[in-house]
């Protein structure tokens, strides 16, 4: 079974983003204060959206920002989808929860089979979740508990689902991220580290791994489209010259530069902003 799931490990049609309001710069939240600017918000994201949609032609979709959610744009915290099930999260702080709202109408638009997070005891953000194709990883961070990643568990029950403390940072994919099948993207920081030691110890898969000087270089979008072949989406080398060089190694990679310079003030990162899925065409 494993093999056939690798397979089509990165494979996606879709993707569904959400515009950014403005009420993102003073509302969104945030572990450093920083001054955000909007404006600059919008052009890193529809240079984004533009990646995503012209130069790897997925079918975007996109969602209206909504000014009473200032961290709507990152859609990624509000549902986990695999295969044909998507699962509404329920997000661990608690400004952010009507955020799936949205996202669970554009699912279902979409005929995927959706599976809500009801239990009120339960927090999960998509932040703190990491597929491999193989499995999942789910970080237990200030956002996202236990009883978050055993209904995360019964909804996908192909797959092992092992859970790895997030010591620093806001989610497990702050410091780590899939760079291709079988392939891990990780920061250099201890917490970092250790963490990867721990996916290490908990799956009976040995994965390669590509470590990056700086933790948050490490979250990219691994896609392995069928007219372009193997895909990252990565840091610019103006954010991270060190880890940006790394990339290069990925000689097969078809590797796409993009700027996160003002989302990352409100801990946002490259996987935050979209949710991406592989539609088969309707019969």
């Amino acid at each position: 079974m494993a093999a056939g799931l690798m397979a089509g490990f990165g494979h996606y049609t879709h993707a569904i983003v959400r515009g950014i309001p403005a009420s993102l710069a003073s509302e969104a939240l945030r572990s450093i204060q920083a001054e955000v600017d909007v404006t600059k918000a919008r052009r890193e994201h529809d240079a984004y959206v533009h990646a995503l949609r012209t130069t790897l032609g997925l079918q975007v979709v996109e969602l209206p920002a909504d000014e009473t959610m200032p961290d709507c744009v990152f859609v990624e915290d509000a549902a986990v989808v695999c295969g044909d099930t998507a699962l509404i999260t329920r997000p661990g702080a608690e400004s952010r929860r009507r955020e799936t709202e949205a996202m669970k109408a554009a699912l279902k638009e979409l005929n995927l089979n959706v599976v809500e997070m009801t239990d009120e005891s339960a927090t999960l953000d998509g932040g703190d979740v990491l597929f491999t194709g193989r499995e999942f990883f789910v970080g237990l961070s200030k956002r996202t508990n236990q009883r978050g990643a055993e209904i995360l568990a019964d909804a996908f029950k192909d797959y092992a689902v092992s859970t790895v403390p997030v010591m620093e940072g806001l989610h497990l994919k702050s410091f780590c991220s899939m760079g291709g099948p079988g392939l891990i993207i990780i920061g250099s920081s201890e917490p970092a580290q250790k963490a990867l030691k721990i996916m290490q110890q908990m799956s009976d898969h040995r994965y390669d791994k590509l470590t990056v000087p700086d933790d948050l270089a490490a979250n990219c979008i691994y896609m392995n489209l069928s007219n372009k072949g193997h895909v990252l989406l990565h840091c610019t080398p103006e954010e991270f010259p060190e880890s940006a060089k790394m990339f290069e190694k990925l000689k097969d990679h078809m590797l796409i530069p993009l700027s996160n310079m003002e989302k990352v003030k409100v801990d946002g990162a490259l996987t935050c902003c979209s949710v991406l899925l592989n539609k088969k065409a309707d019969n």
